[in-house]
């Protein structure tokens, strides 16, 4: 399977989060990619880099002023006196108030849900090769590749068209969704991260010609608290086109695959011309920060059951938090999807 990647993303490296109030080293480091890279390497996928495809696709998914903020707000925030090592918001909009603010303080409270998505000298650029590499795997796919895997860096499930947090900046697989969404005529989003897609979600909230399928930890007490709970199921044109199965925490192999055996059938129910899979590894027995149980064999079986589905597959990666165990997650998965396939 290709492989899309790009050392671009090296350049995110914000050192810490602010989590619970406490300051703590960040978990999304650049040595993430690098331990998954090397597992598709050892397993003799081929790698290639992203072609660059403008503004246009990224454009297409998010505002315009969000996309402005972004690649202004290192800049400007370092022109404030004695300024912080990264862009970290500190005030946010809530409920009740609706102003919108012109500063870079201001605006990183409007522009960022949450502390966990700091930003540095390189986010920029990297998060926009981030969206690129989903925008290359999908156009592989689209050129008749079976399947590609995008191996990206910062994630981006949790990013709406508006909005940044939780380790995400532009939703790459919403970009790749939409790109490919213009030359066939549905696609679905396959999202099992342990953390809800909120950002996904959003986007195609109101759309039918995009189905959104998300198995996760549940909400309720578990980030991103607010959204992912099975009573959402879109609005307007979109009703009935998102499906949430949130999981208690502690849910085993089992029960995970038995969650996404109803996603599969939804998504087989929706008939749609590509699957987009959100690929998060947090969900692991030994995630820092995950609630779920999944083993290593139970990544492959997921990957066995979603390439058994046979469409032709972006697989967009996310969350997995687990240094020591990532390549070998990602090995498994890639192995059960390929030996779905024959």
């Amino acid at each position: 399977m290709k492989t899309v990647y790009t050392p671009a993303h090296e350049r995110h490296r914000p050192p810490t989060i602010l989590t619970r109030g406490v300051v703590v080293p960040h978990w999304e480091v650049a040595r993430r990619a690098e331990e998954l890279l090397a597992a598709v390497q050892r397993d003799g996928h081929e790698v290639v880099e992203p072609a660059d495809y403008g503004r246009a696709p990224r454009a297409a998914v998010h505002d315009p002023g969000y996309l402005a903020f972004l690649e202004s707000a290192w800049i400007r925030w370092q022109k404030q006196e004695n300024p912080t090592p990264a862009v970290q918001p500190y005030a946010h909009p809530g409920r009740h108030m609706h102003g919108r603010p012109t500063g870079i303080d201001g605006q990183a409270g409007y522009y960022m849900a949450t502390g966990s998505a700091p930003i540095v000298e390189g986010t920029w650029e990297a998060a926009m090769a981030a969206a690129h590499a989903a925008t290359h795997a999908a156009r592989l796919v689209l050129d008749g590749e079976d399947a590609a895997y995008a191996l990206c860096r910062p994630p981006g499930h949790h990013a709406f068209s508006d909005l940044g947090g939780g380790f995400c900046y532009l939703n790459n697989i919403a970009i790749a969704a939409d790109y490919m969404r213009r030359e066939r005529g549905r696609v679905a989003i396959l999202d099992f991260d342990v953390h809800h897609g909120n950002g996904t979600q959003g986007i195609f909230w109101r759309r039918r010609d995009v189905l959104f399928v998300s198995l996760h930890g549940d909400p309720s007490d578990y980030f991103p608290f607010f959204a992912g709970y099975a009573n959402e199921i879109g609005e307007g044109d979109g009703l009935g086109f998102n499906l949430n199965l949130p999981l208690a925490p502690g849910a085993d192999d089992a029960a995970f695959l038995d969650a996404l055996d109803r996603a599969l059938e939804a998504v087989r129910h929706f008939a749609p011309e590509a699957l987009l899979v959100s690929v998060g590894f947090d969900a692991f027995e030994a995630d820092p920060i995950g609630v779920l149980r999944v083993t290593t064999p139970g990544f492959g079986e997921i990957g066995r059951r979603i390439g058994a589905v046979g469409l032709p597959t972006v697989l967009v990666q996310e969350g997995g938090y687990n240094l020591e165990a990532l390549g070998a997650n990602l090995s498994a998965f890639l192995g059960g999807f390929a030996g779905a396939r024959g």
